[in-house]
Parts: C-alpha cells; sequence; structure tokens
C-alpha cells in the first residue's frame, strides 16, 4: 500500500496503517478462511443462529 514510500512522520505512518489494518481485516478475502474476510468469519463465529 505504500509502494515504497518512507514515512518518518508518526502520524502519517500510523493513518496508512490503521488503512492497512481496515483492508486486510474487512475487505481482503482469505484463502485460509474460505474466501472469507477475517470480519466475516468472525461475525460467523460469534452470531448465534435460534
Amino acid at each position: 500500500m505504500l509502494d515504497g514510500v518512507l514515512i518518518d512522520d508518526a502520524n502519517a505512518f500510523n493513518d496508512k496503517l490503521r488503512e492497512w489494518e481496515d483492508y486486510y481485516n474487512y475487505h481482503r478475502p482469505h484463502g485460509g478462511l474460505g474466501g472469507q474476510t477475517p470480519y466475516e468469519r468472525l461475525k460467523q463465529k460469534t452470531t448465534t443462529q435460534a
């Protein structure tokens, strides 16, 4: 996501890190989770089905 850009500002780095975490956990399908995102898997595992 940084494409080789060097960031020496802590606030800018933290903003980019949050952006990456959001992408990784909520948007990127994971092969080990059957194509689900970590959030989708967590939601599936914690939602009680009546």
